[in-house]
């Protein structure tokens, strides 16, 4: 599924569209270049989830938890991370077992703890067009 969002609104509301075909369990990663606008698509997908917490970037903190709606999400802002060994250590595993996962979890910056995560994912690339402009893809992860 590809998108060409021209506003900030617009991505917000393709968003919400996504979240409200996710499940419990699902896992998503989130990938674009710092600005292309992650957390605008976090903030849309929680608000499709029903959630009305404050979405902020967890880049300090790594992970938010954002409560209140039809399923919990967890937001993972994996960037000040150096390794898949450092994200076990602080326990964040248990977030990337569909199995025994209770909410859905987002992960920007994935690659910094690559193979910590197993498919099947969903895979959301953002790419900055021009100033409001955004290409916004995503795809399935199976294998």
């Amino acid at each position: 599924m590809e998108k060409i969002s021209s506003s900030v609104e617009e991505t917000l509301t393709f968003a919400k569209s996504f979240a409200e075909k996710i499940q419990r369990g699902d896992i998503i990663v989130l990938e674009g270049d710092l600005g292309a606008g992650k957390t605008h698509f976090v903030k849309g997908f929680a608000s499709g989830i029903g959630s009305k917490s404050l979405v902020t970037s967890p880049t300090f903190t790594i992970m938010n938890i954002y409560e209140g709606g039809r399923i919990p999400v967890y937001h993972f802002d994996m960037y000040r991370l150096s390794s898949k060994e450092e994200a076990e250590e602080l326990g964040f595993e248990e977030y990337f077992d569909a199995s025994i996962l209770d909410g859905v979890s987002i992960v920007e910056w994935p690659s910094q703890v690559e193979g910590l995560i197993k498919p099947p994912y969903y895979k959301i690339q953002i790419e900055k067009l021009s100033e409001n402009a955004r290409k916004i893809f995503i795809g399935r992860v199976e294998k």
